[in-house]
């Protein structure tokens, strides 16, 4: 794959979003604000970072959109899938996450955006239980139901292209099996044979985007995309994938600062990390068979950071066999908390001599307004993306994400460091803009 200067968006950018609750209200209302200059769109990098392109005499510092062609926010128009019936607006009003003064100025645009049916096992979700949902006979039934809404909605709104974006809850834990998950044949065979078991309502949002010519971005832990059959449609269809889960709260201070501890040279004995969560995502997660899911994706961070294997005295210590450091991750359902989420860190480090010190960080974060500019971000980049011709798991996307994907049957480990992925993600940029990628990883 070679990366070509990104083409001209031409017309308009469907954004198809499964999830209509906190997080998808929220990024809905903030697009539509900004659209009418009544809010900024704060935590955007696409509308706010600027990196610098060429040396020397020739070097400036630019925004994105004057490198790259990213879509306008004028330009995109929204859809929904949701197991409630609740629009935009109401589910808006019902995340409690804004104020009114904050969405009642884009009620009649919020109020169009009217749910789909969606794609949904109860047994995925145990604590969910809408009834905006589609009966199906089978995956591959609930696959092409899938594919038919991402038709309609290109024909009924004329627009260009569609990105499909997972904004919804953590579905329970799918380890990956080759003989499923293998290839494209063995996935299909599986969603005929109607193998729930296998095959995850989220895995039928994934075939039928990309079926259908749209990017796919999985923004939970869900196995989803994150498995070779998925990356060999990516391939055939040429099309962008990008996961997996929202880098918003505490995995972001952790792939921040844990490169602190490692730059530094000092040792990590331990690093237990606790949440409490009060919003229809900390509902889900209060199901063990679905926490289970986050918990992989959460533990998986440090992991490619703080190498035990590279620094043994650093980080060869800390658990009962004294092979690394003891790493630990719990997520509290909270109702009073709602949408703003609390992380807790304590971090056992040591240093000259092996003395011990300790740091605690506590993040009081909204959950969803830390996600929503995370939406637009990924969404505009895989539309970018697939007008570059990159196809496949993008991994510049990473800075974006919680647990990157890579492609672990070849032995690859993923960047989990924020300052590498931020490398990644400029020279992306710039390459999709025409310039040389002219920064080092190290």
């Amino acid at each position: 794959m070679t990366t070509k200067k990104a083409e001209a968006p031409k017309g308009k950018l469907g954004v198809m979003v499964v999830g209509l609750g906190a997080v998808t209200s929220t990024f809905m209302t903030g697009v539509f604000m900004t659209r009418k200059g009544l809010a900024k769109p704060i935590g955007s990098v696409t509308q706010y970072d600027k990196i610098r392109i060429g040396k020397g005499a020739d070097k400036k510092y630019l925004h994105y959109k004057d490198i790259v062609p990213i879509a306008d926010l004028n330009d995109i128009e929204f859809a929904a899938w949701d197991v409630y019936p609740a629009n935009a607006f109401e589910a808006a009003v019902n995340a409690e996450v804004l104020k009114a003064k904050d969405i009642l100025p884009v009620k009649e645009e919020l109020e169009a955006i009217k749910p789909l049916k969606a794609a949904f096992d109860h047994n995925y979700a145990k604590r969910l239980d809408g009834d905006n949902v589609k009966e199906c006979k089978d995956r591959w039934d609930m696959t092409e139901q899938i594919r038919e809404d991402i038709r309609n909605f290109k024909k009924e709104t004329g627009v260009d292209r569609v990105v499909v974006l997972w904004a919804a809850s953590t579905e329970v834990y799918v380890p990956v099996d080759e003989k499923i998950h293998g290839t494209i044949e063995s996935l299909e065979a599986a969603m005929k044979a109607d193998d729930k078991e296998h095959i995850a309502p989220s895995m039928c949002y994934a075939y039928a985007a990309l079926s259908e010519g749209c990017p796919f971005i999985m923004g939970a832990p869900n196995t989803t995309v994150d498995i070779p059959a998925m990356w060999e449609l990516a391939e055939k269809t040429k099309m962008p994938i990008a996961g997996k889960d929202f880098k918003t709260g505490q995995t972001l201070v952790k792939s921040g600062f844990a490169p602190i501890i490692g730059d530094r040279c000092l040792g990590l004995n331990g690093w237990f990390s606790t949440n409490i969560l009060g919003n229809r995502d900390g509902l889900v997660l209060d199901e063990p068979a679905n926490f289970r899911t986050k918990e992989v994706s959460k533990l998986s961070t440090l992991e490619t950071i703080l190498v035990p294997e590279d620094q043994p005295d650093l980080y060869g210590h800390g658990n009962d066999e004294d092979t690394q450091y003891y790493h630990k991750v719990r997520i509290n359902y909270y109702p009073p908390r709602n949408d703003n989420k609390e992380g807790w860190d304590n971090i056992d480090i040591f240093g000259w001599m092996g003395y011990p010190m300790q740091i605690k960080i506590n993040f009081l974060c909204r959950d969803s307004i830390l996600a929503a500019p995370l939406c637009l971000d990924l969404v505009l980049l895989s539309d970018l993306a697939a007008r570059s011709g990159r196809y496949g798991i993008q991994r510049f996307l990473s800075f974006f994400l919680k647990s990157p994907m890579h492609d672990y049957t070849k032995g690859e480990m993923p960047i989990n460091n924020l300052y590498q992925q931020h490398t990644m993600l400029r020279n992306a940029i710039r390459e999709m803009g025409g310039y040389e990628a002219d920064e080092e990883m190290d």
